[in-house]
């Protein structure tokens, strides 16, 4: 639904060079043409569906006429600060455990993988984040159990604060030695 609409904006460019520069960037901020998907260009994607005249903020802002993606607008450039908050927050994510900050003291595994998905925009898979958070060792169990739950109790967890102290540099995986 969006790249045909991607697409006759890039070929509305008055020259051929423009149309390929459109494409082209069109492209990479939305992995096309065998691109990468890069979750962290939120901003770059607002801009570009901005430009594009393809969000109710641009045919409000520029009186443009256009078919518009489908989604409520919001009020003055509240959608781009929301984008670049995103934005920041996907690239924080990948060196800082942003995530904790977010979680209640005591919460579930698969809480905290949710809440991993919804900033991180993809899907992980449960088991491999699962050996992640065992591996890095950024959790520990509470000894409680949870039973507000669908099925057997779950174990309830905690971020592990020492676990700040115990990195050498920011955004290594790898932990100091211990004594």
């Amino acid at each position: 639904m969006l790249t045909p609409r991607l697409k006759a904006w890039a070929k509305s460019a008055p020259t051929t060079a423009l149309q390929r520069q459109r494409w082209q960037r069109v492209a990479i901020t939305f992995g096309l043409d065998s691109r990468a998907w890069n979750e962290e260009m939120v901003l770059q994607r607002y801009e570009l569906l901005y430009e594009a005249a393809l969000i109710a903020e641009a045919v409000r802002d520029n009186g443009k006429p256009a078919s518009i993606v489908p989604g409520r607008p919001m009020t003055a450039d509240h959608r781009r600060i929301l984008a670049t908050g995103i934005a920041r927050l996907r690239a924080k994510i990948k060196y800082r455990p942003v995530v904790f900050e977010l979680m209640p003291a005591e919460f579930t595994l698969l809480q905290l993988q949710r809440c991993v998905e919804a900033l991180a925009g993809r899907l992980v898979h449960k088991q491999n984040f699962r050996r992640l958070m065992e591996q890095q060792e950024l959790v520990e169990e509470t000894g409680a159990m949870t039973s507000d739950t669908v099925g057997r109790p779950a174990k309830l967890f905690r971020f592990r604060h020492a676990v700040q102290a115990e990195r050498a540099v920011a955004g290594t995986k790898l932990p100091l030695s211990r004594p």
